[in-house]
């Protein structure tokens, strides 16, 4: 089994998920539960801090395309930070920076919502 963590924690009204490890067709699935399980609760400002992310893959970016729209459906967002050169490239590659907000830091994910 790949390394990957994912931990839960609220900052006032906000969801953050600190995502570890790699993020690829093993792990992507309990991106989703943790993504699911919070549009569920109407949980719907998220934050998913990338810090201790090494790696994603396709599949990975695939659960972040799955949930946006229905985040922002409800009037929500998912907004990405703190990630590495390496992660942030593959998202780069793929036109992420232009649908999501991409921050340097965490609290500036905040004070964005």
């Amino acid at each position: 089994m790949k390394n990957f963590s994912i931990a839960r924690r609220q900052i006032e009204q906000i969801s953050v998920l600190d995502i570890g490890g790699e993020l690829d067709a093993h792990t992507a699935s309990q991106l989703e539960n943790s993504l699911k399980e919070l549009i569920a609760a109407k949980s719907i400002k998220i934050i998913v801090n990338c810090n201790q992310l090494d790696y994603i893959a396709s599949a990975g970016l695939g659960v972040f395309m799955a949930y946006i729209e229905d985040v922002r459906g409800l009037g929500g967002d998912i907004k990405l930070s703190n990630m590495n050169d390496r992660v942030y490239n593959v998202f780069d590659l793929l036109g992420f920076p232009t649908l999501y907000d991409i921050m340097d830091d965490e609290s500036e994910a905040v004070n964005a919502f």
